[in-house]
């Protein structure tokens, strides 16, 4: 499947700011099977208690090429069915105190720029060791910007992203980050910044072949909010297939209450979002006309919330759109 062209555009947009030796890389995109940077020997070595130690609360998203032990996301029926019981419970409280007719307005009229603070989780002040340039995190922001706003091609959302400040922490026992640790929870306790409404971003080398997770929003404010990401998965990095900063988009739409478009399957309310279609399972790669579900439509493949490669995926959809403002008026806003 080909790139749209304005989507075209926002690729090599976000890439040229980085350096040479980073454009040369690229250029072998889609030349080689599925490749990422190879794990660190500590990558391989997770203990027991390094798994999912939330998993209603935490998403994730999987290289086509990876053995996961666990995705942060694989929701049970009942989890799913109490988080949304409780999403349902918040947006008819909130109804009941503004008024459906005001909420609505606000839904339709809504406009939010989030404030994002950027954690570079490194080894060593090497690009080896995890250093990535603060050009490929500026890109970065600049695909959020892209995507939430419609530009590559699907329905316009109420988010922008400012970039509000990077901090980078060289700490070996946080590197890789491993999902569900003692580590991460030590990691997001000293590092986390600001509120409810403060999007923080850990980036870094991952272990489990995971490219990034997510935390769902909630009531009250967890410690453990935020994104995390490969670093080599911002645009311009060496994670092929998966370097053009599509990795962040999918995590921020967790953040912002989306779930997988395959989450459910083919029965009941799948994602909650009614203008996505039914998928029976992840998709990889980029399979156009794949269709896993006797329900209308085909599998939504070109949606964030996919597993396709990042030169498949372009778009968000009207009803992901409405989901995300009525989850950020519940759960994120001041």
């Amino acid at each position: 499947m080909g790139l749209r062209p304005v989507l075209l555009h926002r690729r090599v947009a976000g890439i040229t700011s980085t350096s040479l030796a980073l454009v040369l890389g690229v250029a072998t995109v889609g030349l080689l099977p599925v490749a990422t940077t190879a794990a660190s020997p500590a990558a391989a070595a997770v203990t027991a208690d390094e798994h999912c130690e939330d998993p209603t609360g935490t998403a994730a998203r999987v290289r086509g090429d990876a053995v996961v032990k666990h995705d942060p996301n694989e929701l049970t029926v009942a989890q799913l069915q109490q988080r949304e019981a409780e999403f349902a419970d918040l947006l008819q409280e909130r109804a009941k105190r503004v008024g459906q007719r005001t909420l609505s307005a606000q839904v339709a009229a809504a406009s939010v720029t989030i404030p994002v603070v950027v954690h570079v989780i490194r080894r060593d002040t090497t690009r080896a060791g995890g250093n990535i340039p603060d050009s490929m995190i500026q890109s970065q922001i600049n695909v959020l910007n892209q995507s939430f706003s419609g530009a590559t091609g699907g329905a316009t959302t109420a988010f922008a992203f400012q970039l509000q400040s990077i901090n980078r922490v060289t700490n070996t026992a946080w590197y890789p980050i491993r999902q569900g640790s003692t580590a991460e929870r030590q990691m997001k306790t000293q590092l986390r910044q600001g509120n409810k409404a403060t999007l923080n971003i850990y980036l870094g080398e991952l272990s489990d072949g995971l490219l990034g997770w997510a935390t769902f929003p909630q009531s009250t404010l967890n410690v453990m909010d935020g994104v995390v990401a490969l670093s080599e998965s911002l645009p311009g990095g060496t994670a092929t297939n998966y370097n053009q900063g599509d990795t962040g988009t999918h995590e921020v739409g967790h953040w912002l209450n989306l779930y997988h478009t395959f989450q459910g399957g083919c029965s009941g309310s799948g994602d909650q979002v009614a203008d996505t279609p039914a998928e029976a399972s992840p998709a990889y790669q980029c399979p156009t006309g794949r269709d896993t579900c006797t329900s209308a439509g085909l599998d939504p493949i070109t949606n964030f919330m996919d597993y396709t490669y990042d030169s498949c995926m372009y778009q968000f959809t009207p009803g992901q759109a409405t989901r995300m403002i009525n989850a950020w008026n519940t759960y994120r806003a001041a």
